[in-house]
């Protein structure tokens, strides 16, 4: 059995230590998910037995000697395996084994619900509390998610603005830039990091250097083993997958549609006074003019009044010259 610097993990480590003990079928099993995770993942116990050449209750006992409850939590380790260490082309490839053409629109959204129930049954509804409580307690917040976890930020950092004071989500176009953005952090502010595999070493070093300077940390990730969670003091568990080269990041939206609308719960009355102050600004400066939402009609609508006034002018004058004659 050969474990690459790599692709060592948890999962990876409790093989090595059983190794020496395992029979010579668990042994196979256990070479076999080594060299091949990215297969292994998505194989049943029947076919993982049967594509290494043992009975399928062989491989419910290998993965009960590793430490697993039972093959499920097996495959779930192996899963957190995967996610973490395939580059985007083995991902590809990964999803190609496994989703066929007519099933991609099926297949996708199905796995989506499935981890926003996955979510819902893992989250911890304290932390949930905890994060509402932070965030509310904070002088200032920020909010930073880099690559495909960026959109998921500056949605957020956009609620929040509408519902507390002082909120800056962290521009991360460079390293220094974002050290710059939280040079004043301190005890008195939050920041909220998120990131999911592969994650990002950005938002790690970020959430470090605010940790150090004794700020409070939340995180939204995908598990309590993620590094992100080495400097948090509340930890926001939301399920991603892959598919393709796409996260699916589903249900840390869900999460975060969850953390604002507590937000405004908390706070209504300054939710109202602000939405209200908006109302008037929006109207006042045509955010959200009605040429903007349908010009073709509001056009159409101008031309008709000027030729209509033109018409009546145009028998205005017909009348008088009919005076003057």
């Amino acid at each position: 059995m050969e474990i690459t610097e790599n692709t060592t993990n948890e999962l990876l480590l409790r093989i090595e230590g059983k190794y020496a003990k395992m029979s010579k079928g668990q042994r196979r099993l256990a070479d076999y998910v080594c060299a091949n995770y990215d297969k292994a993942v998505f194989l049943t116990a029947a076919k993982l037995g049967e594509t290494v050449g043992v009975s399928e209750s062989t491989v419910v006992r290998f993965a009960i000697q590793l430490g697993y409850k039972g093959y499920p939590d097996f495959q779930k380790a192996l899963e957190e395996l995967v996610r973490n260490k395939l580059n985007s082309i083995q991902r590809m490839e990964v999803t190609y084994g496994r989703i066929s053409q007519s099933e991609i629109l099926e297949t996708v959204l199905h796995s989506d619900i499935e981890k926003i129930k996955q979510t819902l049954a893992v989250i911890d509804d304290k932390a949930f509390n905890l994060a509402i409580d932070t965030i509310l307690g904070a002088k200032r917040i920020y909010v930073i998610g880099i690559r495909s976890c960026a959109p998921l930020a500056a949605f957020f950092g956009f609620y929040l603005n509408l519902i507390c004071e002082n909120v800056t989500t962290v521009d991360t176009n460079s390293s220094s830039e974002i050290f710059e953005q939280l040079i004043r952090i301190d005890e008195k502010d939050v920041i909220i990091g998120i990131s999911f595999p592969r994650y990002s070493m950005r938002t790690l070093k970020a959430l470090e250097f605010a940790s150090n300077r004794k700020a409070k940390v939340i995180t939204l990730t995908d598990s309590i083993h993620s590094p992100m969670n080495l400097y948090s003091s509340c930890n926001l568990i939301a399920r991603s997958d892959m598919a393709s080269i796409v996260d699916s990041l589903v249900a840390p939206l869900s999460v975060i549609n969850a953390l604002v609308v507590a937000l405004c719960m908390k706070k209504q009355k300054e939710v109202v006074s602000t939405l209200e102050t908006l109302e008037e600004i929006w109207g006042e400066y045509q955010v959200y003019s009605g040429d903007e939402l349908n010009p073709v009609s509001r056009s159409f609508s101008v031309k008709r009044t000027e030729a209509a006034t033109e018409s009546a002018g145009s028998q205005e004058n017909g009348k008088e010259g009919h005076k003057d004659a």
